[in-house]
């Protein structure tokens, strides 16, 4: 028994020689390919987002006692990641000119947000407001530490497969919305785009829909395109600062399900120039001090 105790500490200290041998051989050996300072950088990500789960699964077990998960479950594992990452992989996520105050203005919210890579997890670190929760693939409730930590938070599964379940989860968001004054956030994309260049891929309606059934703001969120940064094709992962730039708020008052499609065009057209107008922003670049 004491053995097996101790082969998750041998597997451990495997994982960290194996991570700072990368970044040493990244950082000090000259010509060393790209690829091995994109493994160092990943599993340097990956060690922190289990840590931060692990410390999110305990830190709602005790918030649940006093009713407070939907208010800080989430928020706090959140902020964890946000500034564990500022030191393990160099990368940060900045929000421009006055998004804090508008974030935290008013709630509830339907924030949307683009969806680049897994680096997005980030992302909502830097974004995420009290009051919020998360829409996520049935399929991550089963990760152990992550899946339990989104469970015990109030997160918002979605069965893609099974449309009436899909709806039914929706329900239940509205529902929270409308009683808790809970925020809800949507990847409106779906998935991930991995693109080069600035764009967006076609937006699902999920997100709209349930703005309009609570009667609440829709809250665009735009991260420029972070292919300088994490390049998932191109195996390249360097530090860097990434800009956020939140949007004004549109307002789903007096709208109907039959508006729905013209309010999810509208807000991806926005999303999109706000997207291409960063790019054209010279400063773009020089925000990203990629090694």
């Amino acid at each position: 028994m004491h053995a097996l105790l101790l082969y998750p500490l041998y597997a451990l200290l495997g994982y960290l020689g194996v991570m700072l041998s990368c970044f040493g051989l990244h950082a000090y050996v000259p010509g060393c390919p790209p690829v091995i300072g994109f493994v160092a950088r990943c599993l340097s990500a990956y060690l922190s987002l289990i840590a931060c789960a692990v410390y999110g699964t305990i830190a709602c077990m005790v918030l649940r006692v006093f009713n407070l998960h939907y208010k800080y479950g989430q928020w706090t594992t959140a902020k964890a990641f946000k500034w564990v990452c500022r030191y393990t992989i160099g990368v940060t996520f900045e929000i421009q000119g006055n998004g804090d105050q508008i974030l935290s203005r008013k709630r509830p919210y339907v924030i949307v947000a683009n969806h680049q890579t897994e680096l997005d997890i980030l992302f909502l670190g830097a974004i995420w407001p009290q009051h919020c929760s998360v829409t996520a693939k049935k399929s991550l409730q089963r990760i152990p530490f992550l899946g339990w930590f989104m469970t015990l938070s109030g997160a918002v599964f979605i069965d893609r497969v099974d449309r009436s379940q899909a709806l039914k989860a929706f329900e239940g968001a509205a529902t929270a919305m409308r009683e808790l004054r809970q925020s809800v956030l949507i990847f409106p994309e779906g998935t991930r785009s991995y693109s080069r260049k600035p764009m967006l891929l076609p937006f699902k309606k999920g997100a709209f829909h349930l703005a309009v059934q609570a009667g609440v703001d829709v809250l665009p969120i735009v991260a420029e395109n972070y292919s300088r940064v994490l390049d998932v094709k191109g195996l390249r992962f360097n530090s860097g600062v990434i800009r956020v730039k939140v949007l004004d708020p549109v307002s789903t008052k007096g709208l109907g399900a039959t508006d729905v499609n013209k309010l999810c065009d509208d807000t991806r057209n926005n999303m999109l120039a706000a997207l291409e107008a960063m790019a054209k922003d010279p400063d773009s670049q020089s925000k990203a001090k990629a090694q």
